[in-house]
């Protein structure tokens, strides 16, 4: 089943979710009971912590929960905060956050972690497969850098970055 957040990112052939961790957690459960696909393919946008350039598209398989106050050592969580399939330098790692990350330094920061690219909804997409046991991967186009410019250029890019999503889509149905 393709899945992809909705509102500005509806795509055709793909189901939307909802917006945000907490959203797309509550759709996306709902929609496995009554689906119960065997797989999950996640297609959005995402930022860039500095290494993927706009508009490249990139897959991947490992989620992350990292806030930025953890960055500055102002939270903690008891709770995981991964999930990992393939430990390999060439995995794309997706950070997921209902805020975007708009300073360059903090994105420096993710960077340094290991952490490649950000999207609101990928750690609910799968972190929910997982716990149903069926596997999810995403796939993503780059829109913007995640700097002080990072909502301007979401919106420049954007359109573009939609017709691109489309394409995957279609290379899925």
């Amino acid at each position: 089943m393709i899945v992809c957040a909705g509102k500005n990112e509806t795509l055709k052939g793909a189901v939307p979710i909802g917006i945000g961790l907490v959203e797309s957690a509550i759709n996306l459960t709902k929609l496995y009971y009554e689906t119960k696909p065997k797989e999950l393919i996640f297609v959005g946008s995402a930022g860039s912590y500095g290494r993927a350039d706009i508009f490249d598209t990139l897959s991947s398989s490992e989620a992350y929960n990292i806030e930025i106050s953890y960055l500055d050592n102002l939270s903690y969580t008891p709770i995981s905060d991964n999930i990992l399939k393939n430990v390999s330098c060439e995995t794309i790692k997706v950070n997921s956050s209902n805020y975007i990350t708009v300073s360059k330094e903090h994105a420096k920061r993710f960077l340094k972690m290991g952490l490649d690219i950000e999207n609101m909804e990928f750690f609910t997409v799968v972190r929910v497969a997982r716990y149903f046991g069926i596997e999810a991967k995403g796939e993503f186009v780059v829109t913007n850098y995640c700097d002080e410019n990072a909502h301007k250029d979401f919106i420049k890019n954007h359109k573009k970055a939609m017709m691109i999503m489309e394409r995957i889509v279609e290379r899925y149905a």
